[in-house]
């Protein structure tokens, strides 16, 4: 947890991580244990601010596992530099949190009919799937729709964090979200942010 913390932290703080490192891997810590929690550093303290390094932790996961030590110290420590030195969000962590507390408090709320797969007749006759809107029959892909149940309607999950990758991409989808009207430039900028965050996120008005 030192490292990960180290690894979370800012400023100075941030050039430690390494030392904690070098004393787990002194200390006879598995290697495969390391990148770990360097892993889920990755997700949880990083996040969508820099997706590139749930990546850079995946493939320093996979490769201590096959270089084994002494060599993976160095891949540990390019990883720990770099998970340290990244910018910050837990926004996403924060999110599945948010969104475990709701369905732990309300249950298993009743799927809204517009969502309901309907394979049969009986299901069509039942109105399920009624006034469905398929986004890609709709101008760059975007419908305003509600995909809540009705208790909770309206409940935002996700806050983007304060760092540059997010409040892009935040800006990006509000704009699409008020409009829906993108020119040429603004969708390849959306299309390329989507891409590279993996995540879609619509503002409830």
């Amino acid at each position: 947890s030192t490292l990960s913390s180290s690894s979370a932290a800012s400023d100075v703080y941030k050039r430690q991580a390494v030392y904690w490192l070098a004393r787990m891997i002194e200390g006879g810590e598995d290697v495969k244990f390391i990148a770990r929690r360097l892993l889920i550093a990755a997700s949880e303290d990083i996040g969508n601010a820099n997706p590139t390094a749930l990546i850079l932790a995946n493939n320093t996961f996979q490769a201590v596992a096959v270089i084994g030590n002494p060599e993976s110290r160095i891949i540990l420590s390019q990883c720990a530099v770099y998970l340290a030195n990244s910018p910050k969000s837990n926004a996403s962590y924060l999110a599945i949190n948010n969104a475990l507390g709701i369905v732990q408090k309300t249950g298993n709320l009743s799927v809204p009919m517009h969502l309901r797969n309907a394979p049969t007749k009986l299901m069509k006759d039942l109105e399920y799937g009624k006034n469905y809107k398929y986004a890609h029959d709709f101008e760059n892909n975007f419908i305003e729709q509600e995909f809540l149940p009705d208790e909770i309607s309206g409940t935002k999950l996700y806050e983007p964090g304060n760092n540059l990758r997010e409040n892009q991409f935040k800006e990006t989808l509000k704009n699409s979200h008020t409009s829906m009207n993108f020119n040429d430039t603004g969708l390849k900028q959306f299309q390329e942010q989507a891409f590279m965050t993996g995540f879609s996120y619509i503002e409830n008005s």
